[in-house]
């Protein structure tokens, strides 16, 4: 298709005698080629100087205009070292006059005219750093370094950032770069030299673009983005750059690299050094603190440039000014780092694809991001006609008379009807940015404070949350609000009480403060908590970063369940680039599902039942996602587990999947060796000792604390050999044991052991031996009835309950009635492992009645209820005078009672009917079999 028939819009001829009338095409239909030249030359003096020294070149470019260019790109790889600066320059003549046709006569999209100005950039730096670099190495001044390294560069490479790494450069944009060497590629002693010769060829490099020659220039170059420019030379070390912004960096730098691209040099070494930068930029936790960031930035530019104020068209700035380019630049950057080191989806470097992919995420409206979009690419092309008339690097509209009225022209758009689209779209940017950046600016007085001469809140200032005078300043203006919400709950001096204990266990309170600030509805959700739960409370303020989980969209949606949870995880351990990063992601990741599981039932949208199968759902998806990567890591020093590998056995609540907030999980590790005696890797250990110890290393990775806590704790005392043999047991020993030596109350434990983790094939094999043994040993209904017996004398003499609220240890709770559906589901050697079942199979043997199973299950589920809102509420023994009024009203909805003595006496009735019916049917059994 030709380049005249794709024209869509024509710009006038500019006289100022006769002003300019708007003339456009029907897009497809085909253009008039000789009116563009004509217009574009008459509104533009740069673009008709250009026509008179490239219009024989043109003729030939219009047939096909990427062709042309493509062929002038590969013709100036074959130009020496001593021309390069001058057909850059020509080549820069012409891709300005063809891409500046193409914009005006509507041939290229934005996109495309900016593609075409970043692409001839990229190549006009790779071959300017080529032709620097290669004396330096011819002269010996890059030790080691020879003429085979020039295709990488030596090491050497330039970081495009801003428009130019966005592959969004303007019409007379200047690039801006950061030139960094590899160290690593130079012995220690040739560090300063290989250094200076880099140096050197910067410097040679950014004159051979940037000098205003005869031919004019390339590119204006700016080398001032490295890091602390003022002091450090034009290139740098990327191992000086990483200690930087490690230790150094700001916000803007964090925003400007969302943008960098290794666009010449050794791409490879850039793109390694980007990873290593990429923690930096994209931070683990949701970082709202960077709008205040960026918020301070917009100002102090407005106070600097001198562009507040009320809108004035003549002059007005479309780069920095109210509603222009910058504005929507920063919107989106500071919503991508908001975001983005959560969500991968988000780390695009294009501005407009920035935009379309928050909204498809749901982090902007949709609408927003639409306007904002459509509106950057109108500011833009705008920019790119003000910067066409005289190839100024300038973004602020002509103040001299008709100056405007020549930029309409170019827009094919009548002085009026510019002005008023103009000023419109100004207008909507400035507004949309305007509620996001600032949302309370210039609202109503504050309200009153209720609860502020509380003695509890003078001493807040005292907390470490509130050292830093930002923190204070941000944290000042939620105040009222969070006491307003404290006034209004059910008791409002627990509550504040509550809250000074989150707030006193907070490190640090921008991140957090700014969290809330943006999202008001988090502070609705703390009030709920602290409220209700202290101990939910105190681990908030040890792990802020959960509440991140609540605005990422589906924080109350339906429970996705085990098998999705299990496929969530393993991706997400899978993008994280090392072992130790791995561990901390599954503890973060494991924190917020927990955080979640509270919530839900802390706010009545789950009762205690589902939140104990949701708590199990969590802790087997970790250990399923988590163990492939142990293997994974234990394998690199070891090699491959010998044989078919081993399989994770979760025993007691978690094989039941029956968990509490705090429970920790017992395991047991079963491996195969199946033959193979030693494993082949770099250090190859014997089967026994390679099991032992990677479950070993399975403790360490759920156990260890590391920057994000733990993930659980373990109890390995369920394993044949208790706490004095090897942590793992081999599959011949575990079957052997059971089958010959173990004790009934170890069948009992077996009647609840689920395969959590591991190979699945040899899971099924444990499964499938568990059922044959239950079924082998329950004929011994004498015997597992006196070991019932035996049990609960010794757990009786081992621990009093700590009160009469004691839902798990006690005759006729929890515990006890546990073990009688465990001795009921060996007595009739069923596969299920709840209490339901275990119950149901004890009336089906005819140890139990109907009316005594109701009995049990009566108190078990009182008591279940009220273990699950204990140990959510607290880390204490349950307390009704320590509970609060929100604590309180939990547990009077979740065991629907009216009052805390009414559950009281309930709890003990159910208790001691549950144990007058245990006690019975032992005696019962006991006294049939001795008459």
């Amino acid at each position: 298709m030709s380049f005249a028939s794709r024209i869509t819009r024509l710009p006038i001829g500019f006289d100022p005698d006769r002003g300019a009338e708007a003339r456009a095409l029907v897009p497809g239909v085909g253009g008039d080629l000789a009116a563009l030249i004509e217009g574009a030359g008459g509104c533009s003096p740069y673009l008709g100087g250009l026509l008179e020294k490239e219009r024989d070149w043109l003729e030939g470019a219009l047939d096909d205009p990427e062709a042309a260019l493509a062929v002038e790109f590969s013709r100036l790889g074959e130009v020496g070292p001593g021309d390069l600066g001058r057909e850059l320059r020509r080549t820069k003549r012409r891709v300005a006059l063809l891409t500046g046709l193409a914009d005006l006569g509507g041939v290229w999209a934005l996109e495309e005219v900016t593609g075409a100005l970043t692409r001839f950039a990229d190549l006009a730096v790779q071959l300017a750093m080529r032709a620097a670099l290669e004396p330096e190495i011819r002269r010996g001044k890059l030790p080691g370094m020879g003429e085979e390294d020039l295709e990488t560069c030596a090491g050497w490479v330039a970081l495009a950032m801003g428009k130019m790494g966005a592959g969004e450069l303007n019409y007379s944009s200047d690039i801006d770069l950061i030139c960094l060497f590899d160290e690593s590629r130079f012995e220690r002693d040739d560090y300063m030299e290989a250094r200076a010769g880099f140096v050197r060829a910067t410097r040679k490099m950014a004159a051979m673009l940037s000098d205003m020659t005869g031919e004019g220039y390339v590119f204006r170059t700016d080398l001032r983005l490295r890091p602390d420019p003022s002091v450090t030379p034009v290139c740098i070390a990327m191992a000086a750059a990483e200690t930087y912004y490690e230790s150094l960096g700001r916000t803007w730098e964090r925003a400007a690299y969302i943008k960098a691209r290794p666009a010449a040099g050794d791409i490879a070494a850039g793109e390694r050094f980007l990873e290593i930068l990429r923690p930096f930029v994209w931070r683990k936790h949701l970082d709202f603190a960077a709008i205040q960031d960026a918020h301070d930035m917009r100002l102090r530019i407005r106070e600097h440039k001198g562009l507040g104020g009320k809108l004035v068209l003549p002059g007005h700035d479309m780069k920095l000014g109210r509603g222009g380019i910058r504005e929507i630049e920063f919107f989106t950057q500071t919503r991508q780092i908001i975001a983005g080191g959560r969500d991968r989806d988000l780390r695009v470097r294009g501005t407009v694809e920035g935009l379309l992919v928050l909204a498809e995420k749901g982090w902007v409206p949709e609408a927003a991001a639409e306007t904002l979009a459509a509106h950057y690419r109108a500011h833009r092309e705008i920019e790119h006609r003000i910067q066409m008339v005289n190839d100024a690097q300038t973004h602020r509209l002509p103040t001299v008379e008709d100056g405007i009225a020549r930029i309409a022209a170019m827009s094919g758009q009548t002085q009026a009807e510019f002005e008023a689209a103009l000023r419109a779209r100004i207008d909507e940017v400035h507004e949309l940015i305007e509620s996001f950046f600032a949302p309370g600016e210039g609202g109503a007085a504050p309200a009153p404070e209720p609860l502020a001469d509380h003695p509890v809140v003078s001493r807040w200032t005292t907390y470490p949350a509130l050292r830093s005078e930002r923190a204070v300043t941000i944290f000042n203006r939620l105040r009222p609000e969070i006491l307003r919400k404290l006034q209004d709950t059910a008791q409002p001096e627990d509550a504040l009480i509550a809250f000074d204990g989150f707030l006193a266990g907070l490190p640090a309170g921008v991140q957090v403060f700014s969290l809330f600030e943006a999202n008001p509805q988090l502070i609705d959700l703390l009030v709920d908590i602290v409220g209700t739960s202290p101990a939910l409370a105190r681990h908030l303020s040890r792990n802020a970063g959960v509440f991140d989980a609540v605005i990422g969209g589906d924080f109350f949606a339906d429970w996705p369940g085990a098998a999705a949870l299990t496929e969530e995880l393993g991706a997400r351990l899978e993008g994280e680039a090392d072992y130790e990063r791995k561990l901390d992601f599954a503890r973060r990741w494991a924190k917020e599902w927990h955080f979640r599981i509270g919530v839900h039932h802390l706010r009545g949208l789950i009762d205690a039942g589902e939140a104990g199968r949701h708590y199990a759902d969590l802790a087997g998806a970790s250990l399923a996602a988590l163990w492939p990567e142990v293997v994974a890591q234990f394998a690199q020093k070891h090699g491959d587990p010998p044989g078919r590998g081993a399989c994770v056995l979760g025993m007691g609540s978690l094989g039941a999947a029956r968990l509490n907030a705090g429970s920790d999980l017992d395991l047991i590790v079963i491996y195969d060796p199946d033959g193979v005696e030693m494993s082949e890797g770099r250090r190859p250990l014997a089967a026994r000792p390679y099991y032992a110890r990677l479950t070993q290393a399975l403790i360490t990775a759920v156990t260890a604390p590391m920057a994000e806590g733990r993930l659980y704790e373990v109890d390995m005392r369920l394993r044949p050999s208790g706490n004095q043999g090897p942590v793992a047991t081999s599959w011949e020993a575990f079957r052997a044991y059971q089958s010959n030596e173990a004790w009934v109350w170890e069948h009992m434990a077996l009647t609840r052991a689920r395969v959590v983790a591991g190979e699945p094939g040899l899971g099924a094999d444990v499964e499938a031996f568990r059922c044959a043994v239950l079924a082998e040993k329950s004929g011994d209904r004498a015997g597992i009835l006196r070991e019932l017996a035996r049990m609960r004398a010794r757990i009786a003499a081992a621990k009093a309950p700590e009160g009469p609220w004691e839902a798990k240890i006690g005759p006729g709770r929890m515990q006890d009635i546990e073990l009688v559906a465990q001795a009921g589901a060996l007595m009739g050697a069923v596969p299920g492992r709840s209490v339901a079942e275990g119950l149901e199979a004890a009336v089906a043997s005819g140890w139990l009645s109907d009316a005594d199973r109701a009995a049990l299950e009566a108190s078990y589920t009182l008591c279940w209820q009220v273990q699950a809102v204990s140990k959510l509420l607290s880390d204490k023994p349950l307390r009704p005078d320590a509970l609060g009024g929100g604590g309180a009203a939990m547990l009077m909805r979740e065991t629907g009672m009216d009052r805390l003595d009414d559950l009281g006496a309930r709890l003990a009735e159910l208790a001691g009917r549950a144990e007058t019916v245990i006690e019975a049917a032992i005696a019962c059994e006991s006294e049939e079999k001795n008459g």
